[in-house]
């Protein structure tokens, strides 16, 4: 699939819209993509897995990319599964070894019973030498209930990545405190702001994700507080 620039900057501003300025994600949608998008120009070629895909959005993203992009989720999924091509479990992908030259997972492993298994998976059906692109919260409220599990650490993630055989290249906080504060805040007054009080918790979700991510930089940035963290792996050649 090819993608002229305009319709490359189209459908990466259509994945950015589907949270308003008013919506607590707002921001950190726009920072995972980004992130998600830059890498993925570095190391994404041939066939990608996607693991967890739900609506297989992420085709906006990234599909110009690849060869093929063959996402995989489960019948009971949170999301939209018209699109998923292939309904199997994280922890048994029903692929050959060596089938795929990419892989890549977005906030899908906190609600894993057993992470270690999809990040294992994910390693035996790449090619030797391919490339692997994980991101995991850090700091996130409870959601997706009852499936939620766990948190992840940068040093968690690689350690994860490494138990299962992975060279790891990059390994990068997505945001700093103020970002993660901003968002958590955002979510709770959409859960207080109601009736008459909505209108005053849009504005200051708003306000909060205009202000806060423009102070979220230099000295002021605490990356030990992000709320989500990215690896880029590699399968050894």
């Amino acid at each position: 699939m090819t993608w002229s620039a305009a319709e490359r900057r189209a459908n990466l501003s259509a994945f950015s819209r589907k949270y308003r300025l008013s919506h607590p994600a707002h921001v950190i949608h726009r920072l995972a993509t980004r992130a998600v998008r830059e890498r993925a120009e570095r190391v994404f070629r041939g066939r990608l897995v996607e693991i967890g895909c739900g609506d297989k959005a992420s085709t906006l993203v990234f599909g110009d990319l690849v060869r093929q992009h063959v996402g995989i989720d489960i019948p009971a999924c949170y999301h939209d599964v018209s699109k998923v091509d292939v309904f199997a479990t994280a922890a048994r992908l029903p692929f050959k070894s060596g089938a795929f030259d990419c892989a890549y997972s977005g906030a899908v492993i906190e609600h894993l019973e057993d992470p270690q298994a999809m990040v294992s998976e994910a390693f035996r059906v790449l090619a030797p030498g391919g490339m692997a692109i994980f991101t995991a919260p850090q700091y996130f409220h409870l959601h997706e209930e009852p499936r939620d599990y766990f948190r992840f650490t940068k040093f968690g993630l690689a350690h994860l990545c490494r138990k299962a055989g992975f060279e790891i290249v990059e390994l990068v906080p997505l945001s700093g405190f103020l970002v993660t504060f901003g968002m958590e805040l955002g979510y709770w007054l959409r859960g207080v702001g109601r009736g008459p009080l909505k209108p005053f918790a849009r504005l200051a979700v708003a306000a909060n994700n205009v202000v806060l991510p423009l102070l979220d930089r230099g000295w002021f940035r605490r990356e030990g507080f992000t709320w989500m963290n990215l690896v880029v792996a590699r399968k050894p050649a």
